[in-house]
């Protein structure tokens, strides 16, 4: 019975990121997904939330991992044509992710 607790504890496990935009305010982050592509990695996130927002629809936000001085950074993707194909490979995945038959 413990490794089914411990089982669903890791899948339940949420990773939060704090985040500090231009002028310095810092905002918490959920991450719900990341992927490679051509030798960068992407990170989805939405914004953490204090409640249960399950049908609720939330807009993601997509960043890029950047190494600068050995120190990783998360910066916005600017270049729209790399920022349309990584957003397509995730709401592909998210997509995956919605039970249709759900009532």
């Amino acid at each position: 019975m413990d490794n089914k607790n411990n089982e669903m504890n890791e899948e339940m496990e949420v990773e939060i990121y704090t985040l500090q935009d231009e002028e310095g305010n810092e905002h918490e982050f959920e991450l719900i997904a990341t992927c490679e592509k051509n030798g960068n990695k992407y990170f989805a996130m939405i914004p953490a939330a204090e409640g249960e927002r399950e049908d609720e629809f939330c807009e993601y936000v997509i960043l890029k991992s950047v190494v600068e001085n050995g120190e990783e950074s998360l910066v916005t993707v600017d270049d729209d044509d790399e920022f349309d194909d990584v957003a397509d490979y995730f709401d592909d995945l998210f997509s995956e992710e919605i039970d249709y038959d759900q009532k």
